[in-house]
């Protein structure tokens, strides 16, 4: 598979994450229960992401979701990336609103179930 642009940039944004954090690659990748060599074509923008590995490796650097897809994209990007870097934070934000209300609806069944 070619290397994209984004997928690059995402790869070279949580190498530098894992940098700044001062962990391995071993150490990373035990942690996300992946191998050394799935991390190191993360990292090298080999591998394209999913939003749940994306936010699996948020969480573990503690960071938004966004902020791995767009740290220091914007200044070099053509303006057909940025709209469509523009169009998935937007379509994040919109998910992390429907899985809160849908949070607070099971919490709301479970009250008047009382369990």
């Amino acid at each position: 598979m070619p290397q994209t642009p984004l997928v690059k940039e995402i790869g070279k944004n949580i190498r530098q994450l894992r940098l700044d954090a001062d962990k391995g690659q071993t150490e990373v990748a035990k942690a996300l229960d992946i191998s050394v060599a799935a991390l190191s074509k993360i990292e090298s923008g080999l591998t394209d992401l999913n939003i749940s590995r994306l936010a699996q490796i948020a969480k573990y650097f503690k960071v938004s979701v966004i902020s791995i897809i767009s740290k220091d994209i914007v200044s070099g990007a053509s303006q057909d990336l940025v709209e469509k870097l523009s169009q998935l934070k937007n379509k994040l934000a919109d998910k992390d609103r429907e899985v809160m209300k849908l949070q607070q609806k099971v919490i709301s069944l479970y009250e008047k179930l009382g369990i």
